[in-house]
């Protein structure tokens, strides 16, 4: 492993959390377009004569793919604001839901402040 330990910053890039959620919607379209048959000859030979009925799987794949990328977009960013900003540039040194270890200074005035008496 590298001695190097990465800030928040370095990991929540706006660039990464666009590729995650367009791997998440390349993702979806490619499993529309093989569940709905999109690569067979019956299908394409139907949408090319014209007796096709409803959406192609084109269509539905670029739907369900955006759709995708949308969604994993808004749950990515949504859960980006749960991050303290006075927490961005501290590096992180082991799991974060691991219990405060105790010769932490920030973990132990934050449970005092969070008990009621």
């Amino acid at each position: 492993m590298s001695d190097e330990k990465p800030t928040r910053r370095d990991i929540l890039r706006p660039l990464h959390l666009l590729g995650i959620a367009l791997g998440c919607g390349v993702f979806a379209a490619v499993v529309t377009l093989v569940t709905t048959g999109a690569f067979t000859a019956r299908v394409n030979n139907a949408i090319i004569a014209g007796t096709y009925q409803g959406l192609t799987p084109l269509a539905l794949g670029l739907v369900v793919g955006g759709g995708a990328f949308i969604v994993t977009l808004l749950l990515l960013s949504m859960l980006i604001l749960a991050v303290d900003p006075t927490k961005v540039t501290k590096t992180i040194d082991r799991p974060v839901l691991y219990d405060a270890e105790p010769g932490d200074d920030t973990a132990a005035g934050a449970s005092e402040g969070t008990s009621s008496k």
